[in-house]
């Protein structure tokens, strides 16, 4: 079984987006965002990076749930280079 590179990505940004989502509900209000024209900036970039590691991870292990195509005994019999 190989690694998808979905998986570990997808809990990165898991991992990057709760703590910027958290920051962000903990400084609602604040006099940081004054210059941002008031939009809590750290909350939405939180959300998009969630829905983005999400994804990338359920993408990455429903990937790994799919059957494989088994190859067929007529494939294998035959040497290679030949048609």
């Amino acid at each position: 079984m190989s690694l998808d590179l979905r998986i570990p990505l997808g809990l990165m940004f898991l991992i990057i987006g709760i703590m910027l989502s958290v920051y962000g509900l903990v400084t609602r209000g604040s006099d940081i965002y004054q210059r941002s024209a008031g939009m809590d900036i750290n909350l939405i970039w939180g959300l998009v990076m969630l829905v983005f590691g999400l994804s990338m991870f359920l993408l990455g292990r429903y990937s790994d749930r799919r059957p494989k195509p088994e190859a067929s005994g007529e494939d294998s019999a035959r040497p290679l280079g030949h048609p």
